[in-house]
């Protein structure tokens, strides 16, 4: 994989997506990804994670929350999933992120945010689930 532009946005942008989904989500991601699709991980590697995510403007529970809002409003299933795990790691609770579903319902739609709650509510117990399992 190359490194993005060089100015190190990259680099940033890999530690920070490393950091919010997880090291093996990430790995995965790219030791998965084809000859084809490779610029498109290192766009969002470096111009999502590392130029947007590495703002100091907002916080990371604060960006986490807003990705969750937009990707329901996109019904953006799979994403939002990852983004969810994202929001926990993030400090997030479950409070705020049931609201920020609640709130999209009324401004994207009530069939997106049922969808979102659905998505958001699997990973949340399974999140549960594997903290139960490691005591």
């Amino acid at each position: 994989m190359t490194q993005g532009t060089g100015n190190g946005t990259y680099e940033r942008g890999l530690r920070i997506r490393r950091d919010v989904l997880g090291a093996a989500h990430v790995d995965r991601s790219l030791g998965q990804v084809s000859a084809f699709g490779r610029p498109m991980q290192e766009l969002v590697t470096e111009y999502c994670w590392g130029a947007v995510w590495g703002r100091e403007g907002l916080d990371r529970r604060t960006r986490s929350l807003l990705n969750l809002a937009m990707l329901t409003a996109l019904n953006r299933s799979h994403e939002l999933a990852v983004h969810v795990r994202g929001a926990v790691t993030n400090g997030c609770t479950e409070t705020e992120i049931q609201e920020t579903l609640l709130q999209t319902a009324i401004y994207a739609g009530v069939p997106a945010a049922l969808e979102a709650f659905r998505v958001a509510e699997k990973v949340l117990a399974d999140l549960r689930e594997a903290a139960e399992g490691a005591r």
